[in-house]
């Protein structure tokens, strides 16, 4: 993702969900941003702009440890 793309998403996270969370570029990696809370992974932003219509989505894995 492009740094305005990501600045744009981590601004739009801190507002919506939690101030603490950050969105970080992936090395090697062009269409997606690592989202973080602090200093803890939580998941990844993939950029989907098929059929010309942009779109971002959000995807987190929820441990059953980490429900206890």
């Amino acid at each position: 993702m492009k740094p305005d793309e990501i600045k744009k998403l981590d601004a739009y996270f801190k507002r919506i969900f939690n101030e603490k969370m950050t969105i970080k570029a992936r090395p090697r990696k062009d269409d997606s941003a690592e989202v973080y809370v602090g200093d803890e992974f939580l998941g990844i932003v993939f950029r989907d702009d098929e059929d010309g219509d942009l779109s971002y989505n959000f995807s987190m894995a929820i441990l059953d440890v980490d429900l206890t």
